[in-house]
């Protein structure tokens, strides 16, 4: 089969995707809140529970609203929130705030772009996995379509790796690791050391939202919707890395 690589939208078309997407996923995030158990585990988050999601949720939203207005945010305080009340809240204000700003003004941004497009797209993928986990927390499923899993690998192949390796969080893998996403037709190669072999030694295909998960530290290379071929040892020392913060 064939793949279309990393092949990104056009920017202005996926800054109006990534605002309509970001508000459907605050409005599932924010409905699913009161079908689930604030005291319920969320195990592949250390030790949170359900309320520090969300308000770990409300927080960043919070936060990159003032990023995107190149304005420090005034601290929300340590507590107790009504959970539903708060997520509302900070979710309204992040929406509101990337509504009435140019997609091309400046703005403090995670990577050099340095405009505020960057949290349109941030803030999607942000609230998507904690949609996730959140749903999940409650034994709930969560269908989104696979192009936008397919973007979180993305985001997280060419964003967020890169930045921990920048800021020496990670070190740069010193083989290159192919990630097949098989029901969004791409695929990427995982940022590697500038000495690297230029051909991948390993494959990890299937679902874009297992890869997403897996580069989220969700899932591991043992999950049985991925299909790791080649070089197993690098693989799972390459996904199973700190990839993201």
């Amino acid at each position: 089969m064939k793949h279309a690589v990393d092949a990104p939208p056009a920017a202005a078309d996926a800054t109006v995707a990534d605002r309509a997407t970001l508000a459907a996923l605050q409005h599932r995030f924010h409905a699913t809140i009161a079908e689930v158990d604030p005291a319920a585990a969320v195990p592949w988050c250390g030790r949170w529970r359900v309320r520090h999601l969300v308000v770990h949720l409300a927080r960043i939203h919070h936060w990159a609203a003032g990023q995107a207005c190149r304005r420090q945010e005034t601290p929300l305080g340590r507590g107790p929130f009504v959970l539903d009340e708060l997520y509302a809240t900070q979710a309204a204000e992040l929406r509101e705030t990337l509504a009435g700003l140019d997609p091309d003004a400046p703005a403090w941004t995670l990577d050099d772009s340095r405009v505020v497009r960057f949290w349109h797209r941030r803030q999607v993928h942000e609230t998507l996995v904690h949609l996730w986990d959140l749903r999940t927390a409650g034994g709930l499923p969560l269908d989104v379509p696979a192009a936008l899993w397919a973007d979180t690998v993305d985001e997280v192949v060419h964003v967020m790796h890169p930045r921990q390796v920048r800021l020496g969080r990670a070190a740069a893998p010193p083989l290159r690791v192919r990630l097949v996403a098989m029901d969004a037709d791409r695929t990427w190669t995982v940022h590697a050391a500038d000495d690297a072999p230029a051909a991948p030694v390993a494959e990890v295909a299937g679902p874009a939202a297992s890869l997403a998960l897996l580069l989220w530290g969700r899932t591991t290379a043992d999950d049985p919707h991925l299909v790791v071929t080649g070089d197993r040892s690098a693989a799972r020392a390459t996904v199973g890395g700190a990839l993201t913060p």
